[in-house]
């Protein structure tokens, strides 16, 4: 299957001034790409995506697509999309990603009934692949298994990412279409990867590859085979290192800490962009000193 493995959804590296910062670009995706990863998702929730510029975003995925040189897969999150938008979609793979993510509309809401309707005209006016984002946490509502089957068979679904926390619905999502031709079902929340692997999951989208990118790609690596020792193993390292960003935290502060912390590993700097705020000097040198005994300074992975 084509689309499978390690997706990471990488942060979008910007300037204190709150543009782009393409040099970063290039030093995240170099080390993502070391890192063996199967993918590298831009402008999804990690990154930042509904609140990213327009103006730079399509610069974003070209920067990507041009420095991943094809040695990995890009996908574009298509943002808060509007039907008005759906055509510009296209852009993204002009610009060289092999697929668009698509996540419901939240600044205008579509009900639950309405989302099999709403992703039909998406896919009628796509000149490429799309993948499904189930994100409740922030579009406020859940794409319905229902829907899902409706769309099937469509030549340009290839499969949805879900980061829904709900350990019976990804039960459900992985019996009903884990087996189906050219559809591919990526887990989108940590302490559910393992275990949707083992139901035969084609992949991950860790945050926490933005810093482990090598250990998030052994994971899959390791199920693909059935060693589930060495993949418990890969998995127990990113339970560690994500709850040093995640733990007792809201996203948005989750999403400028593991910022910050890639900024230590210096890779991009720690600038975040509204409504999102930078940690403090005091939080930045408690993070620091967590990851020196993670071992994630110098290189250490």
């Amino acid at each position: 299957m084509k689309y499978q493995g390690a997706v990471v959804p990488m942060v979008t590296p910007v300037t204190a001034g709150g543009l782009l910062d393409e040099p970063a670009v290039d030093r995240l995706v170099d080390s993502l790409v070391q890192g063996g990863v199967s993918g590298i998702f831009v402008l999804g929730t990690t990154g930042e995506g509904v609140h990213v510029p327009k103006a730079f975003r399509r610069q974003l995925v070209r920067r990507t697509a041009a420095q991943v040189r094809d040695r990995c897969l890009v996908y574009a999150g298509l943002g808060d999309l509007q039907t008005s938008e759906f055509a510009s979609a296209n852009d993204f793979f002009r610009d060289g990603a092999h697929a668009v993510v698509a996540h419901p509309p939240i600044a205008s809401p579509v009900p639950e009934s309405g989302l099999a309707d709403w992703y039909r005209l998406l896919l009628g006016q796509l000149e490429g692949p799309l993948i499904l984002y189930n994100m409740p946490t922030t579009t406020r509502v859940s794409i319905p298994l229902d829907a899902v089957e409706k769309l099937l068979g469509h030549p340009w679904l290839a499969g949805i990412k879900d980061s829904e926390n709900n350990p019976e619905r990804h039960r459900e999502l992985l019996q009903r279409f884990g087996n189906r031709p050219g559809f591919s079902i990526f887990i989108g929340v940590g302490a559910l990867m393992e275990a949707g692997l083992k139901l035969g999951a084609a992949g991950i989208v860790p945050s926490v590859g933005n810093l482990i990118p090598d250990v998030c790609q052994n994971l899959c690596l390791a199920a693909g085979r059935g060693d589930w020792e060495a993949a418990g193993t890969h998995f127990s390292r990113m339970n560690a290192v994500a709850a040093l960003y995640q733990r007792g935290r809201s996203l948005n502060e989750s999403l400028t800490l593991l910022k910050a912390a890639v900024s230590c590993r210096g890779l991009c700097g720690p600038h975040v962009l509204p409504p999102l705020r930078p940690i403090s000097e005091m939080e930045f040198i408690s993070l620091r000193s967590q990851m020196s005994g993670l071992q994630l300074l110098n290189g250490g992975a």
